[in-house]
């Protein structure tokens, strides 16, 4: 079987800023809680948390019912 006619199994990146906000590519903007990198662009609008914290801000939020 010859592979070299087969398409890649992975998409291209978007060129387009994604429609959350999240910038591409660095640099980042630090968490607000606690310093660490985040997925966000420095121009990024808002309070700008990492992964973990955000998590956590949304835990604290939830409506335990």
């Amino acid at each position: 079987m010859d592979r070299s006619d087969e398409t890649p199994p992975y998409c291209p990146a978007p060129t387009e800023p994604a429609p959350d906000g999240r910038a591409a590519g660095p640099p980042y903007a630090d968490c607000l809680q606690c310093g660490r990198p985040t997925e966000h662009g420095i121009a990024t609008p808002g309070v700008v948390l990492c992964p973990v914290c955000e998590w956590q801000e949304a835990q604290r939020t939830a409506c335990s019912g």
